[in-house]
């Protein structure tokens, strides 16, 4: 079995799957409440499957709020 890599998000994509700001998130990423980027160059992006769990997570806490 194949497992397929790890995209690579860049902001906008984050900004859209979270609904969160560009100050926020890196804010968040900054005091580690939210998952860290990878610096590529000049640039920087997050693992798709950080960001996923990371709003699954908040949708669980939610729940058990």
């Amino acid at each position: 079995m194949t497992v397929a890599p790890d995209r690579l998000l860049r902001l906008p994509e984050v900004q859209k799957l979270t609904g969160l700001g560009r100050t926020f998130i890196y804010q968040a990423t900054a005091n580690k409440s939210f998952p860290m980027l990878v610096k590529l160059g000049r640039a920087s992006a997050w693992p798709e499957s950080e960001i996923l769990a990371w709003v699954e997570a908040r949708k669980a806490e939610r729940v058990a709020a």
